[in-house]
């Protein structure tokens, strides 16, 4: 082989391997979807595969809330109706409460477990008070998908565990977020609790926004394998209220980067959207046929150092391997935090600042809460080795091994109080 046939080769190779990282970058970018926009008016800001089906996950349960609201709206029942722990409710994949079959528990406060802790047996508990079953309860969220003009959207049960047939989009899941927040303002607050006390376990919003982005007011987050990580977020800034759709991302990190990045955009940008294209409005997007992406294997496979799993549905940010800069394949993570800068340089997230104490929740009537049985706290062991050790003081000297009770003798400390347990696993 001649030296220029060999140069040629090597340039044939190298163009076809630039190629295939080009077209592997393409696809992996095209495993999310984002979308942007206004609350008030549906203007849409930001899209990209908006209109493609994906499966919603977790998110699905901002659907389980709008159909309880609806029941509640029409009369149906109140957010003091008690619902009862089934045998089906309790046998639920975590995340969950954990509660015993036959456990009851207010709308109220289910609705407060299921949006913070995302709790698939309380999403359960809901849809068998509301609709006599998880088939019954389907059936009503469909419904209301067709009245809100989510075309591409398909509801099989009310937690977001895989399914088939379980499907929707950026697009369907922005309007029905604009929707919760324009049909039911007196509920808002539902979607934004940063955290909820049970006995005296903390849970904490798995939204990592609440508390972290100026003005985070919601939603919901998701995960599944097949989904990747998703969430739709709201904010308000200066009394306009902008609504993000990610879906798809790798961490629950990048999750909440990637929205506080659209969100800050949109803010940003209000006084020059004359200068931009005009997209129209969410509802005016054209949904696309297609099977929803399935990243099974790219977010649970092996090759990932901590795979999560649908158990494990929302994993700590703090664990995500972009988070850590865990490197994939030999190569360093297309999506770690520190490639995810706005413009300026800054990051659009603040450190976590606890701004509300955790709302109570409790099992039970309103009028009558259940006890909750506390968990035993470190404390009383480290009061029981203080005075093991005074007693053993008190030994040498009447001994009379005086020096040795001198030299060992220290003062007890002080006990400090037990912290509430924090739980931080779920969907």
């Amino acid at each position: 082989m001649t030296a220029n046939s060999s140069r040629s080769s090597c340039v044939l190779i190298l163009g076809l391997a630039a190629g295939l990282l080009s077209l592997a970058g393409a696809n992996r970018a095209q495993a999310e979807a984002q979308l942007l926009i206004e609350a008030s008016t549906g203007k849409v800001l930001h899209a990209e595969n908006a209109t493609y089906p994906w499966y919603p996950a977790s998110v699905t349960k901002l659907m389980t809330a709008y159909t309880t609201l609806r029941a509640i709206k029409e009369g149906r029942m109140s957010l003091n109706t008690l619902l009862t722990v089934s045998r089906n409710a309790a046998a639920q994949q975590p995340t969950k409460m954990g509660f015993n079959v036959g456990t009851t528990v207010t709308v109220d406060n289910a609705l407060k477990m299921l949006m913070v802790k995302s709790a698939n047996d309380m999403a359960v508990a809901i849809a068998e008070g509301v609709g006599g079953s998880i088939g019954g309860f389907a059936d009503l969220m469909n419904a209301n998908a067709r009245r809100l003009g989510m075309s591409q959207s398909n509801f099989v049960n009310p937690n977001g565990l895989p399914a088939e047939n379980h499907v929707t989009s950026a697009r369907d899941l922005a309007i029905l977020a604009r929707a919760l927040i324009r049909e039911f303002p007196e509920y808002d607050s539902y979607w934004h609790i940063s955290s909820i006390r049970y006995g005296n376990r903390v849970m904490r919003n798995y939204n990592a926004l609440i508390d972290r982005y100026p003005g985070a007011d919601g939603m919901k987050t998701g995960f599944i394998c097949a989904s990747g990580y998703n969430v739709v977020a709201s904010a308000t800034r200066n009394g306009r209220r902008l609504i993000a759709v990610v879906l798809g991302s790798w961490s629950g990190a990048v999750r909440a980067q990637k929205a506080a990045q659209l969100l800050e955009r949109g803010f940003n940008s209000a006084g020059l959207s004359w200068l931009t294209p005009s997209l129209g409005t969410v509802d005016a997007l054209a949904p696309i046929d297609a099977q929803p992406p399935n990243l099974r294997e790219e977010m649970c496979g092996g090759h990932r150092r901590k795979p999560p799993s649908e158990e494990n549905e929302e994993e700590p940010e703090e664990s995500t391997t972009a988070a850590s800069g865990e490197s994939e394949g030999g190569q360093q993570g297309a999506f770690l935090l520190s490639s995810l800068k706005p413009a300026n340089g800054k990051f659009v997230l603040g450190p976590p600042v606890e701004t509300t104490p955790p709302v109570v929740v409790f099992t039970g009537p309103a009028d009558h809460p259940d006890p909750v049985a506390q968990t035993a706290s470190a404390a009383p062991k480290k009061k029981k080795k203080a005075a093991a050790k005074t007693q053993g003081n008190d030994k040498a000297a009447k001994t009379g091994d005086s020096g040795k009770a001198a030299k060992t003798a220290k003062p007890a400390k002080e006990a400090k109080p037990a912290k509430p347990k924090v739980s931080s696993a779920n969907q």
